[in-house]
């Protein structure tokens, strides 16, 4: 089945990263991709740590070109 908090945090960044690109996101949805990427961190394995590095590091880039 998988790591359903894995699951949970990459659809909230990719959903808060496309609400980003279209200019209808608001600190909730930013909020909630963050928590759900802390709450995914410490029951993930360490590849999938380093997948949700580089999700958290995408979603900062697209929070820096706002």
């Amino acid at each position: 089945m998988g790591n359903k908090l894995f699951q949970q945090a990459k659809e909230q960044v990719t959903q808060s990263i496309a609400s980003l690109q279209n200019q209808s996101a608001g600190d909730r949805t930013i909020e909630e991709a963050k928590n759900a990427l802390s709450s995914a961190y410490a029951n993930s394995t360490p590849a999938e740590q380093e997948q949700l590095r580089k999700m958290q590091m995408q979603l900062q880039e697209a929070q820096s070109q706002q």
